[in-house]
């Protein structure tokens, strides 16, 4: 390939970014990849997205949103004005100038990255690779996947990489229902296989990103995302540590924590829980502890980290049980409503929730169970939670309550009335700090 062919590719895919004239795709269209087109179809880009599940293509073909916080209303108006289409045809991927790469990349069981999406993915992109498109991957990784993995992989085609085609990566950064921080507000780090690929991602996000962060290469992008989530991993851990220390003090960690949080320096506040949950921060981590084995280290951080959050659902069963023992009840036949099965407040995501590994010790140990969420309608079957009963979320009342023998607090959605679970509830466990102080029917856990 001549230099002054692979040129004429870059300078005609950055005119067509600039222009507002090239077609992006994007694989995958769950809580990273559909906020993504959305950004793209409203800055006037057509917009083609890929997914496996014809169910999500139906309902984007309708203008039905299938994520809570994401509005229908902007759905339709992109898809009304033909700037978003969607598709289960990846005989299609030859169409799109550029590819976005945003499928999930989960563990194994034995705690080791599972690539396969990302794979097949490659292999599909592969089949119509075509000169000129730009290919970047979203999905978080251990560093070294874009180069290592994709790379080779497209350039099998006998295409070659910042010449033929441009390859980057570029993490996703969503935090689902944050209003404050969205899609295209939060700044966006790009890291290409080669300077021309790294230049073409940046100019591709600046269409609609407010600002993007240009790394020198896509292993540096790789490594920025896990750092963020392992910072928080790390601390996260450490103050679910210090709520047990403090327990056995008779100290309350939040009231430590709403003190510690007044000074203005040299302190950031992160809550304990009952346990961590997400698309990230129970995964990410552990990509980077199996890339340092690769490299003859041990991430004893990390996997220390891992103990601990994994450990917390137990302790917060172990609150409750304690608890019931000390009113003269079992936990064996008694009757538990679990407050929220998502993983955070205010969204239905219930990705790797605690919520799930609580509800299994519940049922375990011999517990009836019955849960609420405003934003779970029914808990839904999960690969890893196929086999725990298929419940519907019961409604929050005086009645609901009066019945039960406990109340376990898992996720503090905004909309629940908590003085009426106060005022009903024989016992509460409380594993998000939501009842501040001594009250006579709340445990701390």
């Amino acid at each position: 390939m001549h230099v002054r062919q692979a040129g004429e590719y870059a300078e005609a895919l950055s005119r067509r970014l600039r222009d507002h004239e090239a077609t992006i795709g994007v694989i995958g269209l769950g809580y990273v990849g559909l906020p993504l087109a959305l950004a793209f179809a409203q800055r006037e880009f057509r917009v083609l997205g890929f997914d496996v599940d014809p169910q999500k293509v139906e309902a984007l073909a309708q203008g039905r949103s299938y994520i809570s916080h994401i509005d229908a209303a902007l759905l339709r108006a992109s898809a009304d004005g033909g700037r978003l289409e969607a598709t289960t045809d990846f005989g299609r991927l030859g169409e799109p100038d550029a590819i976005l790469i945003c499928v999930p990349t989960p563990l194994s069981a034995q705690r080791e990255p599972d690539l396969s999406y990302v794979v097949k993915t490659s292999e599909r992109i592969k089949q119509s690779l075509r000169p000129g498109q730009l290919v970047v991957l979203e999905s978080t990784t251990y560093p070294g996947t874009t180069i290592e993995l994709i790379k080779p992989l497209l350039e099998s085609t006998g295409l070659h990489a910042g010449q033929d085609f441009f390859l980057a990566f570029s993490p996703e950064r969503e935090d689902p229902g944050n209003t404050r921080h969205t899609t295209t507000t939060i700044p966006k780090v790009v890291g290409g296989v080669d300077p021309v690929s790294g230049q073409l991602a940046q100019l591709l996000y600046d269409q609609a990103i407010a600002r993007t962060v240009r790394v020198s290469s896509a292993d540096a992008a790789e490594a920025t995302k896990l750092t963020e989530n392992i910072f928080r991993a790390v601390n996260i851990a450490l103050v679910n540590e210090l709520k047990l220390i403090y327990a056995k003090m008779g100290i309350d960690i939040w009231e430590v924590l709403d003190a510690a949080e007044t000074k203005p320096f040299g302190f950031m506040r992160f809550d304990p829980g009952p346990g961590w949950g997400g698309h990230c921060i129970p995964l990410d981590p552990f990509y980077l502890s199996w890339k340092a084995r690769e490299h003859g280290l041990d991430t004893r951080f990390i996997e220390l980290a891992g103990q601990i959050n994994r450990g917390m659902p137990t302790y917060v069963v172990h609150c409750l049980q304690q608890a019931l023992n000390d009113r003269g009840k079992a936990l064996k036949g008694s009757d538990v409503l679990m407050l929220g099965m998502a993983y955070k407040k205010d969204v239905g995501d219930t990705r790797e929730s605690p919520a799930f590994e609580v509800m299994r010790l519940l049922l375990e140990r011999g517990a009836r169970i019955a849960y609420h969420d405003p934003h779970v309608p029914v808990v839904p079957e999960t690969r890893d939670w196929g086999f725990l009963p298929r419940l519907e979320s019961q409604p929050l009342s005086r009645a609901s309550l009066q019945g039960r023998d406990a109340v376990v607090l898992v996720t503090a959605h905004s909309g629940m009335d908590y003085e009426l679970v106060q005022e009903h509830a024989a016992l509460i466990v409380d594993a998000r700090g939501v009842y501040r102080g001594q009250r006579p029917n709340v445990v701390k856990a």
